[in-house]
């Protein structure tokens, strides 16, 4: 259980290198429960470097991190996962060909005990889903795919998820399906760590934002305080919605 005032996520110094090409350098954030993080930065700044160290797929070279005081430093991918640190890595994580029911009862397929209630929390918090269990998720519109993906995450009842750029590619409406679905996680109570190309609107979503440049962390405060200018000087325009 988190000690009330202390970080659900706790990056300290946490430095990544490709061979000798250091790509994250002492990079150090807090993400406290049942909130959002935005991670901005322009192209090759780290990001996704960032969520793949956190989910285990790269190592660290230097640092740490730690989920509720668990330090996951050096954890494989499944161990981060079991702790409650589940990543969405950019594209779209369903089986297509299966449906959205087979595709939820893949992804608990470790816990068939455990299983009707993960499938009742998903459809609990996408209702959508509920009505397409039937439906076979390569014919759901990207969003709506984006839903499931997120939905199959939440099935391991996650304390923090990495949002690693859902939206990349959908048009405005099924945005705004990524980002509805992203605050129905948030009232489930999972904190989220949003890597995100629409700069204004994951401010807006966020309660705090990290902005990445060439690896290291180029500014941290409050989303609300990141205004236009900051963003034309870090990310080099005013990211549109």
């Amino acid at each position: 259980m988190t000690v009330t005032g202390s970080p659900l996520l706790a990056v300290r110094d946490l430095t990544v290198r490709y061979g000798a090409v250091p790509a994250l350098r002492d990079v150090t954030f807090e993400v406290p429960p049942n909130s959002a993080l935005a991670v901005l930065g322009p192209n090759g700044a780290g990001k996704s470097t960032l969520a793949r160290a956190l989910s285990g797929l790269v190592p660290a070279a230097a640092g740490s991190f730690a989920l509720d005081g668990r330090d996951l430093t050096g954890q494989p991918p499944d161990a981060i996962r079991r702790a409650g640190l589940v990543h969405l890595p950019e594209g779209r994580g369903v089986f297509p060909t299966l449906t959205v029911l087979e595709n939820l009862r893949m992804a608990t397929a470790g816990d068939r005990r455990g299983r009707p209630a993960a499938l009742e929390r998903a459809f609990e918090i996408f209702p959508v889903l509920r009505e397409r269990r039937r439906q076979a998720a390569g014919t759901l519109s990207g969003g709506e795919q984006q839903m499931l993906s997120l939905a199959r995450a939440l099935t391991a009842d996650p304390r923090l998820v990495i949002a690693d750029e859902l939206s990349l590619g959908l048009a405005p409406k099924m945005v705004d399906v990524v980002f509805e679905s992203l605050r129905r996680a948030r009232s489930a109570g999972v904190a989220v760590v949003m890597i995100e190309q629409f700069a204004s609107r994951a401010l807006d979503f966020a309660d705090h934002c990290l902005v990445l440049r060439r690896g290291s962390v180029a500014w941290a405060g409050a989303a609300g305080l990141a205004g236009p200018e900051l963003l034309r000087r870090y990310l080099g325009e005013a990211t549109a919605a």
